[in-house]
């Protein structure tokens, strides 16, 4: 054999037994899975509508309560905001020297009234009897007639400034006008009280109500007696029932208040003035839903990876109802399957293996 044969023979077989070409490679590459995933279908279910808005949470109705006589000064005052009191109970007391004195002074005068009364008609008594008998005149009877007249209705004026008077020491103690809760309270010791001042304001029966902001293209899905959920700072949800809807609509913002009632126990967990949010229950709907981990959120939109033999398609959905762990879902077939977890790995066209739950599931 001459020499060059077996150089030639091995050439020839480091060829056949060298590396793929790369056409082939790159395709063997390709088909190789990106990930394993489960699949997962959409469900339907009877879903709750609601109506998200917000809004201030105010006094139903606040009594202003003030002193009803003037120029008197506050002795005593017994009550703080915060405290809940009762109709009738006194708040502050006005110093009553002045007035018991007041008092004591017209219901003398009220005395000396009744014994002028007496007299008259006593010296009017004698005028007749003695006219009867001839003694006196015509004119001297019409004199006394007239003066026990004047005398009666002196007295009756006495007794009018005497009932003023027992009211206006009755009103030396402020009362609160109705049950409720001490929201506000400039009364102070010392201080000279004038008629129209505020010394307490009270809301009425401790009672609160949400005044929420709705747009006026939704105030037509809002009726009264709807159910109303706020969720207070602490995180407790406080149900509330629709009460009236205002019947004008703010031409600057478009949006008009619903009056939601709260329960009484809501005094303890929300305060006046304070800004909540809540949810109008607006009754049920079918809803198409996925579990939330079968949705890819990016830059702002939402995507699901849908299963075409051995590929995904990405498919951009548009979502709604939130429930749990799951989300309501539009733009999607519902008789598609979707990769159930995992979709921030994937890409657009991406070959996957598929296995069920139960082959998912790491091995104990």
């Amino acid at each position: 054999m001459k020499p060059g044969i077996p150089l030639l023979f091995g050439a020839v077989l480091l060829a056949a037994c060298g590396e793929p070409p790369k056409d082939a490679a790159s395709t063997a590459a390709s088909a190789k899975p990106a990930l394993t995933v489960t699949t997962v279908a959409p469900q339907q279910a009877d879903w709750p509508q609601t109506l998200k808005a917000g809004g201030n949470v105010a006094a139903w109705q606040e009594a202003v309560i003030g002193p009803e006589i003037s120029n008197y000064r506050i002795t005593e005052v017994r009550v703080n905001v915060g405290d809940v009191v009762r109709r009738g109970q006194t708040l502050a007391l006005i110093a009553p020297e002045t007035v018991d004195s007041e008092y004591a002074e017209i219901r003398a005068s009220v005395a000396e009234a009744q014994a002028v009364v007496a007299e008259t008609r006593a010296s009017h008594e004698r005028a007749r009897q003695l006219r009867e008998k001839g003694f006196y005149s015509a004119q001297q009877a019409t004199q006394t007639q007239a003066a026990a007249d004047t005398a009666q209705a002196r007295l009756e004026a006495a007794n009018a400034r005497l009932q003023t008077a027992a009211l206006k020491k009755s009103r030396t103690s402020i009362v609160a006008s109705d049950d409720g809760i001490v929201s506000a309270r400039t009364a102070t010791v010392g201080m000279i009280v004038q008629p129209g001042q505020e010394l307490f304001r009270l809301i009425r029966g401790a009672r609160l109500e949400w005044r929420a902001e709705v747009g006026a293209a939704e105030l037509g899905r809002i009726k009264p007696g709807q159910t109303v959920r706020l969720t207070a700072p602490g995180g407790e949800p406080i149900d509330g029932t629709v009460r009236a809807l205002a019947p004008t609509v703010d031409p600057k913002t478009a949006t008009a208040l619903v009056y939601v009632d709260l329960p009484a126990t809501a005094a303890g967990k929300l305060s006046a003035g304070m800004f909540a949010s809540g949810e109008f229950k607006l009754g049920n709907k079918p809803a198409l839903t996925l579990p939330q981990s079968a949705l890819l959120l990016r830059e702002g939109f939402a995507y699901v990876f849908k299963l075409e033999g051995s590929k995904v398609v990405q498919v951009k959905v548009a979502t709604d109802r939130r429930n749990d762990d799951r989300i309501e879902v539009t733009g999607l077939d519902p008789g598609a399957r979707v990769v159930a977890s995992g979709v921030g790995f994937l890409a657009d066209g991406d070959t996957v293996r598929i296995v069920d739950s139960t082959e998912a599931k790491p091995k104990q």
